[in-house]
């Protein structure tokens, strides 16, 4: 099971071959992938979207389990936040990985490699 960082799905969506290949693999697959709310946020967050990147932001999602921001994930996100200086749309996806038990696909390790025993990918 994957969860997809914000960067994973823009670098999709914007054709770079490797992380083409990478997703296309695993989304054929019959196991869950997982995005946080907070990834919706971002993606529909750049002021100057097309039609046809919105159309192409929600073809995807459409595909995707969207895991909602609730008390219990907010305070997930808020320990890691704190304990390990992330940025909260960073550490709520982290706190989504955990929750989900899944494994984080991000071209941003940087940050999620602080935290122990988090399953991480790099694409």
């Amino acid at each position: 099971m994957y969860t997809l960082d914000t960067n994973a799905i823009i670098y999709y969506l914007k054709d770079d071959s490797e992380v083409v290949i990478f997703l296309d693999k695993i989304l054929n697959q019959p196991s869950p992938i997982y995005i946080a709310s907070v990834s919706e946020v971002e993606l529909f967050g750049f002021s100057k979207l097309t039609v046809k990147e919105i159309e192409k932001i929600e073809n995807i999602l459409s595909t995707l389990s969207i895991i909602p921001l609730d008390s219990h994930l907010a305070k997930i996100a808020g320990f890691l936040r704190r304990k390990y200086k992330l940025k909260t749309p960073d550490s709520i996806i982290a706190a989504t990985t955990i929750f989900t038990g899944s494994t984080l696909i991000t071209r941003n390790i940087r940050d999620f490699k602080k935290i122990p025993k988090f399953s991480l990918q790099e694409v």
